[in-house]
């Protein structure tokens, strides 16, 4: 690269035929004192050495000979300064190359090496050659290093010791030795040549800058060393590291060439960091939608607190993570949080504890647990000021006062200390948790967080968890979670693949294995398509715990082509501050269809659809359950439906359109139908016939309408002679209002078909 050919810049000094009067006896500046009728020198016409050149006599300690001209130094750029010096007579001076640095604003930059290496003059009549660089970088054979700050020099020579010598130069050469310092002068530039220091010292923010500036689409080289940047930088251009930056916490490093783990890596020297300055330069820069881990596996041994890392509050445009592997290693770091505090409650402000006792010591993110509280309780925000905290849901029949407890777990990915994340995407990647940690816990608020093609392995206590609304439109496609509690009864279990405190999820495609429950779900709206999960244990006769926990009663939602495995839906109002019903949209909203349901070794009172009320009053309101294969295998089970009556029970006189039909069932005891229609025998004469639907009647339900009576045959009296008379119907009939009445007029006898149903349809 010759930079007087490809920038067009004039860098070699006129002869000193041409006139004395650019040629200074000081630095070269404007206004200083130049040789034209010096009286200590002459121009010589035809030296038989050099032809025309200067004669000076040396008579100050040191004699400067500057040419006036502003010899321009850009970022790069590297000179050599070449004179021919000889002694004629009188003492033997030495003489060196030396210079004057100015900058933009045309004054001194100081501190800077401005002289070559000296050579003294042995003898009279014997041509010397004296030669220096200077150049903007501290390379190996650069003698003036002049940084980024100067940018233009007064080039010439100096004449050191002895007085009284008369000594001659040649015309001073000044040329472009930039390609001296370019392994491949087209396609890559150096750092240092742009002032670059690798003694992890020195600031190299402009060098950084002023290359990227520079490089015009070649790439940078940072070489071997460790480069200290003060502040932010953004490279446009490729940057190649064989050396490490290093940069405070705050300052971003953006990369926009080939942004990726691997050069973040290269350039911080440890994976850890680099994942953690390039989440950093994702969530600033709109080039790059996506980080790209590679394919690489990153071991870390602490949670990585994306709003900490980032230094940002909130996110809302796209962004993803994708393709590699989070190796979480043995670290004391993981330890769980627990603490005990003392706090009130009121219903009135559902979501608010009041007068928290070591408030200070609470995290956000905490698990809150204690009388009265539903599962996936979370510490949303802390005021400490003000003694109170805020949480994910309410409180269904907690004490005015009491203790509580809170218990922080930790997670790989932790978003929770931005206020708001919303269009986040995190792709192919695998959380090997290991059993030491939980894997993603979301943001306050914010919507639209998605898990793609992910696995989730071994998680100690959660997949991902929500603390707010952060789960608002949550996507989780074609995941596999599997838990850490394999080997574990299915009673004893603590862990928890995921959960939702909003509305609108969608769950796809995915498989969860063998936790404590596969997802607790508040709000409404929710999709559950095409995923399995499965919760069994190698126990008999045991227990399953529910599997989909939905704790809005009405929760608009559909359950449809799953594989639900060992574990039931449950249905609750666990996060509802007033759990008696009050006015309000009561159980309902769901379509259960198309699913495949099987249980194994579990004990018979086992049910895959369980309603459970915590407070009275609560009915079921629009609930579909069509076109399901329901199979117990290794022993029968009594039902597929039930209600939990640990709390309350439900008011079957409220009960309305509820669909069970076109179910399979194999290993059930009872067949769950709704509407039934059933065939009854009336063998003897009787003015009543009671008829009894109830056990095919979900959730307990009571016998409230006939839709249609057909006779199949002549309906008789007591001599058997036919008789034509309509019996009313009577429904609720019985102790428990579970059987239906038909009365004659006479006693008669005879078979009915009846389809009878436990709700009203409006």
């Amino acid at each position: 690269m010759n930079k007087a050919i490809t920038d067009g810049l004039a860098l070699m000094p006129p002869a000193f035929a041409n006139g004395l009067n650019v040629w200074s006896s000081e630095n070269g500046t404007p206004g200083s004192a130049t040789y034209d009728g010096a009286a200590n020198a002459a121009l010589v016409a035809a030296d038989a050495d050099f032809g025309g050149c200067l004669e000076i006599v040396k008579n100050t300690t040191t004699t400067k000979l500057r040419f006036m001209g502003e010899t321009p130094l850009l970022p790069g750029m590297y000179l050599q300064i070449t004179a021919k010096v000889k002694a004629i007579s009188g003492n033997l001076p030495s003489v060196r190359i030396a210079g004057w640095a100015g900058d933009s604003s045309f004054a001194n930059v100081a501190g800077l090496t401005e002289v070559g290496s000296t050579v003294a003059l042995t003898a009279y009549g014997e041509v010397v050659e004296v030669t220096a660089i200077v150049g903007s970088g501290a390379r190996g054979g650069v003698d003036m290093p002049w940084g980024l700050d100067a940018v233009y020099g007064h080039f010439g020579l100096d004449l050191t010791g002895a007085n009284g010598g008369t000594v001659r130069i040649e015309d001073i050469v000044i040329e472009d030795v930039t390609s001296y310092f370019l392994g491949d002068s087209s396609g890559r530039i150096d750092i240092r040549d742009f002032g670059a220091v690798g003694d992890g010292v020195t600031d190299c923010k402009a060098a950084f800058n002023a290359a990227n500036a520079a490089a015009d689409g070649r790439q940078i080289l940072v070489p071997e060393g460790v480069y200290y940047i003060s502040d932010t930088v953004s490279m446009i251009n490729e940057v190649v590291f064989d050396g490490t930056v290093t940069m405070p916490d705050a300052a971003r490093l953006t990369l926009r060439h080939g942004f990726h783990l691997n050069t973040y890596i290269d350039a911080f020297g440890d994976e850890v960091l680099g994942l953690k300055k390039a989440i950093q330069a994702l969530f600033y820069f709109s080039d790059h939608d996506s980080l790209d881990l590679c394919g690489r596996r990153i071991e870390i041994d602490e949670p990585i607190d994306v709003a900490v890392v980032s230094g940002a509050s909130t996110l809302e445009v796209r962004r993803v993570i994708r393709n590699g592997q989070i190796n979480i290693q043995a670290s004391s770091n993981w330890d769980v949080e627990v603490m005990t505090s003392e706090g009130s409650y009121n219903a009135a402000s559902p979501r608010q504890m009041t007068n928290v006792t070591n408030i200070a010591n609470i995290k956000v993110g905490s698990l809150v647990t204690g009388t009265g509280v539903g599962r996936e309780v979370y510490v949303q925000a802390v005021n400490v000021g003000a003694q109170t905290l805020t949480l994910s849901q309410p409180l269904y029949a907690p004490n005015a006062t009491q203790t509580y407890t809170f218990t922080r777990f930790k997670y790989a990915l932790d978003f929770s200390g931005l206020s708001k994340l919303s269009q986040f995407q995190i792709s192919d990647v695998e959380f090997l948790c290991n059993g030491h940690s939980s894997a993603v816990m979301l943001a306050p608020s914010g919507n639209n967080f998605q898990l793609k093609d992910c696995h989730v392995k071994s998680p100690l206590n959660r997949g991902v968890t929500s603390i707010g609304e952060g789960c608002q439109d949550l996507h989780i496609d074609r995941c596999s979670f599997v838990s850490n509690e394999q080997s574990l009864r299915a009673e004893d279990r603590q862990s928890i693949a995921f959960n939702v405190n909003a509305n609108d999820s969608k769950i796809r495609d995915s498989r969860f294995q063998r936790f404590g429950h596969t997802a607790i779900c508040y709000g409404t709206g929710h999709m559950f398509v095409g995923n399995h999960w499965f919760q069994g244990d190698n126990d008999s006769d045991s227990p399953r715990k529910a599997g989909l926990v939905f704790t809005y009663p009405n929760v608009n939602s559909v359950v449809t082509g799953n594989y639900i495995d060992n574990s039931f839906i449950e249905m609750t109002n666990e996060h509802d501050a007033t759990p008696d019903f009050n006015s309000e949209f009561s159980f309902g909203g769901l379509t259960i269809t198309g699913n495949i349901f099987t249980v194994s070794d579990c004990a018979s009172w086992f049910s895959w659809i369980v309603v459970k009320p915590y407070g009275p009053g609560h009915f079921i309101q629009g609930v579909s359950v069509q076109n399901n294969s329901f199979k117990s295998i290794n022993g029968y089970i009594d039902r597929v439906d039930k209600v939990d009556t640990t709390f309350a029970t439900l008011d079957n006189n409220m009960m309305r359109n509820i669909t069970f039909e076109a179910n399979t069932f194999n290993g059930v005891s009872q067949n769950t139908i709704n509407p039934v229609a059933l065939e009854f025998t009336q063998g003897t004469a009787a003015t009543n016939w009671v008829l009894d639907p109830s056990a095919y009647l979900p959730f307990d339900g009571w016998a409230r309408g006939v839709e249609s009576l057909v006779f199949r045959n002549a309906v008789t009296n007591a001599t058997g002679a036919t008789v034509f008379h309509t019996p009313y119907v009577t429904v609720n009939y019985g102790a428990s209002s579970n059987q239906i009445r038909l009365t004659f007029p006479e006693a008669t006898k005879g078979t009915v078909n009846m389809i009878s149903r436990m709700d009203r349809p409006i």
